[in-house]
């Protein structure tokens, strides 16, 4: 006899079958009959513990954002330099990335986030605290001087990402055959090139 999974297993099962439903058919495709055949269950089951379809997004949102501000904060380790902990949490993000292949079909569905506007606010809400994670380790960086003083971290913080979602980008339209964390240490190197302290920049002005 099998053993009864209690609500909060049923609940995260749900979401991890809705997640890996999402890359399958694609999240505008997703719904409670697909989600409840996959794991076996009832509809009605399904909505014991998500009374509307809305609140499985909202579940999922809140799932991906544990899963990937978990991977940020496990990337950092004391004693590291601006320089590893920026390479770190960027490889630790693209692994997610990898292994869970429906977060770039969720986040850049235009269809979806149309028509689910808190959906759209709690993932830009997520990409704002990737975005400030980042900016905090360039400005220490840049206060230990291993970054260019005149560096503005904001605006590098963006670059980053940019880097990362170009990447993301390319391995999803590419078939995902795309080595994600390691095509992204090599991008990552050029990158971090622009971040440096160098002859040219260590004589100009720095704002106050």
């Amino acid at each position: 006899m099998r053993a009864r999974k209690s609500g909060a297993e049923r609940r995260t099962e749900i979401v991890e079958a809705a997640v890996e439903l999402a890359d399958a058919v694609g999240p505008e495709r997703l719904t409670t009959s697909t989600i409840a055949d996959c794991i076996g269950l009832s509809q009605a089951a399904v909505f014991k513990h998500f009374p509307t379809k809305q609140s499985i997004w909202e579940a999922i949102v809140a799932w991906l954002a544990e899963r990937l501000e978990r991977r940020w904060a496990a990337a950092r380790r004391p004693g590291m330099s601006a320089e590893e902990a920026l390479r770190a949490v960027l490889r630790n993000h693209l692994e997610t990335v990898q292994s869970v292949p429906a977060i770039p079909s969720i986040l850049f569905s235009r269809e979806l986030h149309s028509r689910n506007e808190a959906l759209r606010h709690g993932l830009e809400s997520l990409m704002r605290r990737f975005h400030a994670h980042l900016a905090a380790i360039i400005a220490k960086g840049k206060r230990e001087g291993a970054f260019r003083g005149d560096l503005d971290e904001t605006d590098a913080a963006y670059l980053a990402l940019g880097v990362v979602q170009g990447l993301v980008i390319r391995w999803s339209l590419g078939g995902r055959v795309l080595d994600l964390p390691n095509e992204g240490d090599r991008m990552v190197t050029l990158l971090v090139q622009g971040f440096l302290p160098n002859a040219d920049t260590a004589s100009m002005p720095h704002e106050t």
